[in-house]
């Protein structure tokens, strides 16, 4: 799609050097799946989520996550209109089409729980009545590496909403020059231009959904869950949301590749990605020194695909 690939030329405006990072995150939002990036303060994690929202035409909110952020910040709060004499639902930050949660795990678990029916079912309930939101909609969320100052683990039930977790790393030397020689002349935000309006992305997550997958890569896919449950160096496997992420990611592989139809290679090439958040290594893993990656790649290696 030449729609797409506009878009992440736009993006790499300002992101040099993590091509995989922009790729997986336009699937993520393709399939209007969540996005978590785990990684250190200050690699670009903020201006990868604004520069989607300029390229794809996205309204965004943002919220800087602290002990004492309140659910109410995020879902919104009903107040008394003296003028009406009638009580008035003002909107939190939530109601955009691109919300980045901006370190999510410094906040308590009840705040953190406030994203939950907004990341799953596309809208918030307060004082018992629902209230939709925006389409398309999408959380980006960041968080610190565990054991940083001021952290502690997102529960579990919250990790398995987000579609892939991403982690960018450092740049290399080459991207970041390019990165500081890009700013003689002002933000390079300014320059990112908006390829897609969020019409046509609605039209681009239908035709996702629509792009066809033959029963021996559904097949597959579930063989590859499965091993996930039964692998001696995993402890907890992936659930069956998981199993329809990795089938919708694929899809929008096979999109993005100008396809209509999903191969083994869409499978693989978003597996890791979807699929690393959402398992728990066992202690003989944890024994060997062995990390996700790898178990995941050998889980990968162990299941034959289909031909086609």
């Amino acid at each position: 799609m030449n729609e797409l690939q506009a878009v992440i030329t736009e993006v790499k405006k300002v992101i040099n050097g993590k091509d995989n990072a922009i790729i997986t995150s336009l699937l993520a939002i393709l399939t209007n799946g969540n996005i978590l990036f785990e990684d250190i303060p200050g690699v670009g994690k903020t201006t990868l989520a604004l520069a989607f929202s300029k390229a794809l035409g996205l309204s965004y909110g943002r919220v800087q996550f602290t002990p004492d952020t309140l659910p109410s910040d995020i879902t919104g709060f009903v107040i008394y209109d003296k003028e009406t004499g009638k009580m008035r639902y003002k909107k939190g930050a939530v109601f955009c089409n691109l919300f980045l949660a901006d370190e999510l795990n410094r906040t308590s678990s009840r705040t953190q729980a406030a994203l939950l029916e907004a990341m799953e079912e596309g809208q918030v309930t307060v004082e018992g009545r629902a209230y939709p939101l925006e389409k398309p909609f999408t959380v980006i969320a960041t968080q610190n590496p565990v054991g940083a100052s001021g952290t502690q683990l997102l529960p579990d039930s919250q990790i398995d909403r987000f579609t892939v977790r991403i982690s960018m790393g450092y740049p290399d030397s080459n991207s970041e020059l390019k990165m500081l020689l890009s700013r003689k002349n002002g933000n390079p935000l300014d320059s990112v231009s908006c390829i897609v309006t969020k019409e046509r992305l609605l039209e681009m997550q239908q035709q996702v959904k629509a792009v066809f997958m033959h029963e021996s890569i559904a097949r597959y896919i579930v063989g590859l869950i499965t091993k996930t449950r039964n692998s001696r160096f995993i402890r907890r496997g992936a659930s069956p949301r998981v199993t329809l992420s990795l089938a919708q990611m694929s899809k929008a592989n096979a999109f993005l590749c100008g396809r209509d139809f999903v191969t083994p290679k869409d499978v693989q090439s978003v597996f890791e990605s979807t699929v690393n958040h959402r398992i728990m290594l066992s202690a003989e893993a944890l024994s060997q020194k062995l990390d996700t990656i790898s178990v995941l790649a050998d889980v990968c290696s162990s299941v034959k695909p289909p031909r086609i």
